[in-house]
């Protein structure tokens, strides 16, 4: 708009009446002269935010570190990255030089507690045919037991080290010891990453795989924090592959770098379309209630302050406060004192604001 035409406009926005109701009052010259257009006032329905960027991620209980159980080299690896395990599945056999060591003190605490067995059942009628005192009974009975929760402890540590129940039940001699021992997959899933190489020497606890369920999915997405509280546990997130999300939990924590507040959302239905460490847009599907309206986000404007908007009024345009709900692309969602039967103003609010402030002056 030229320097002439802008006086023109401003002279006639002068002109316009405006009445106590905060409505101005024009003809249609003047109509035409703004290009006035107006649209119609629609239901709320649901509203879309604006597209936030979201990551996918493993839910924490369907993720797991597959490491070594024991000191020891990587003598084969069984799977690689991608590929689909089953519970229980050998992932990787390490030789360790532990395995053996484990092997040999169970032995050794069983053949002790076998003896000692021996020992109290000879002390026992031993003291029936009372040949020896109570005391000597009470102190083999005593270390008996000691012997027993030490086996016990023992043959704990090799099925912590990942050896099979049935393997230390079949253990019977020294000619029977293993120094390899077979990983397992702790849960079926797919090997997200490959974590170490065939013939690396390993500490106990160093991770070989990352294994993930994905069953189902988690969308995190860091929303503003004045949108928030239009969300609760349930809401809807659409994803742009088109899938639909559940919001399960709303972060009670602002981050620093972007004021936004952490959303996680659940995918269930779809999730082999996604891929974690995936981005994607999501939009969050805010329920409107019955008295909420949607207008174009053209027909939205600040005067003294607030969120208002003109509607067409008998021969008038009357300024209408408004409170958004939610916005959109080229839409917004308000709450105010209009209807679906009325329309607002989408062009020429320029002048009719400058009509309205001019004549409050």
């Amino acid at each position: 708009m030229n320097m002439r035409l802008s006086t023109l406009v401003l002279a006639s926005a002068l002109s316009i009446g405006v009445n106590a109701a905060q409505k101005a009052i024009i003809d249609d010259a003047q109509r035409a002269a703004f290009g006035i257009e107006t649209a119609i006032v629609q239901p709320g329905q649901d509203a879309l935010s604006k597209p936030y960027p979201a990551k996918v991620t493993v839910p924490n209980a369907q993720h797991r570190v597959v490491s070594a159980p024991l000191d020891g080299v990587i003598e084969t690896l069984l799977v690689a990255e991608g590929e689909h395990v089953a519970k229980g599945q050998p992932l990787a056999r390490l030789r360790s030089q532990g395995l053996l060591d484990r092997q040999a003190a169970y032995l050794e605490s069983r053949t002790r507690r076998v003896l000692s067995g021996e020992t109290l059942a000879r002390d026992r009628q031993l003291y029936n045919d009372g040949i020896i005192a109570r005391r000597r009974l009470l102190e083999s009975r005593s270390a008996h037991r000691e012997l027993v929760t030490a086996e016990a402890r023992d043959r704990q540590a090799l099925t912590l080290a990942g050896m099979p129940e049935a393997a230390v039940a079949a253990l019977k001699g020294v000619d029977q010891l293993s120094t390899t021992l077979d990983v397992v997959a702790p849960l079926d899933g797919v090997v997200l990453e490959q974590l170490a190489t065939a013939g690396q020497r390993l500490a106990a606890a160093d991770p070989l795989y990352r294994l993930g369920d994905l069953s189902t999915l988690w969308i995190e997405v860091h929303v503003p924090l004045d949108e928030v509280a239009q969300l609760g546990a349930g809401s809807e997130v659409q994803l742009s592959p088109g899938l639909v999300a559940k919001v399960i939990t709303i972060g009670r924590m602002v981050h620093g770098t972007d004021q936004g507040v952490l959303v996680r959302a659940e995918v269930d239905s779809g999730a082999e379309r996604l891929r974690p460490g995936q981005f994607v847009e999501a939009r969050l599907v805010h329920t409107a209630d019955s008295a909420a309206l949607r207008v174009p986000a053209a027909a939205l404007l600040r005067i003294d302050g607030a969120d208002q908007v003109f509607v067409e009024r008998d021969d008038g345009y009357e300024a209408v406060p408004v409170d958004v709900i939610s916005r959109e692309a080229d839409e917004v969602i308000v709450k105010g004192a209009l209807s679906t039967s009325e329309r607002v103003v989408i062009s020429g609010t320029v002048a009719l604001k400058a009509a309205l402030l001019a004549g409050g002056q």
